[in-house]
This record gives structure tokens, C-alpha cells and sequence, in this order.
């Protein structure tokens, strides 16, 4: 049976971008991931992997830590997604200036949270 729940991609994805590798405050950074990501959710990055909330904000704090203070993670257009599939594609680089880096979030979406 298919299943009838809509998934916001792109405003869960945005929000993700924006209130989890965006935020440098690791107590707002966690609320973030507990409202966006399921308890037992995986984040994977090139060389780790990090399960559960805990695990993922100290993932990203270490990802924080080297870049320069000044980078602005930025969405470079809506997500897409479906079949509880998401993709937002980001640019990272200082405030107002150039791109130093490109990327692609995939998300896994089970009843409205991030697995």
C-alpha cells in the first residue's frame, strides 16, 4: 500500500542546511536535529558516520570547526525528492563572497523526519 504522507522536501532540506550545518550554537544545533531527525537517524559523511542526535551535532561541530568562521553553508535552488528520497544541492563559501565548496545533501524521509 502506498502511503499518503506528504514530505516538504525542500523545507525540511532548507531548514537542515540552514538550523543544523548552519547553526555554530551547538544548544540551538541540537533542538534543530531533534525536530528534524529521527532518534536513531545516521548522517554520512565521505570518511565517518555518526547515529543519533548526540553523535550528529558533534559531527557537525567538528565539520564547523574546519571551515572558516566566515563560511555561509547556501542552497543552490529548491530540493527535490520523492518516494521518501530528498537531494539539495549546497555551496558553501564566505559571506557575500566567492564558493569555495559545492555539495549535494541526500536525505532518507520516514513520517516526516530525517533517517
Amino acid at each position: 500500500m502506498m502511503s499518503t504522507t506528504t514530505i516538504d522536501y525542500d523545507g525540511l532540506m532548507q531548514a537542515n542546511l540552514l538550523r543544523v550545518f548552519g547553526e555554530h550554537d551547538a544548544g540551538r544545533r541540537i533542538e534543530a536535529i531533534r525536530e528534524l531527525y529521527a532518534e536513531d537517524a545516521v548522517l554520512n559523511e565521505p570518511h565517518a558516520s555518526a547515529k543519533g542526535h548526540v553523535a550528529i551535532s558533534e559531527a557537525i561541530t567538528e565539520l564547523l570547526a574546519r571551515l572558516p568562521p566566515d563560511f555561509v553553508f547556501r542552497a543552490r535552488g529548491p530540493a527535490m525528492g520523492h518516494h521518501g528520497i530528498g537531494c539539495l544541492k549546497w555551496s558553501s563559501g564566505p559571506q557575500g563572497g566567492p564558493i569555495a565548496v559545492t555539495g549535494m545533501d541526500i536525505a532518507h524521509f520516514e513520517n516526516g523526519c530525517c533517517r
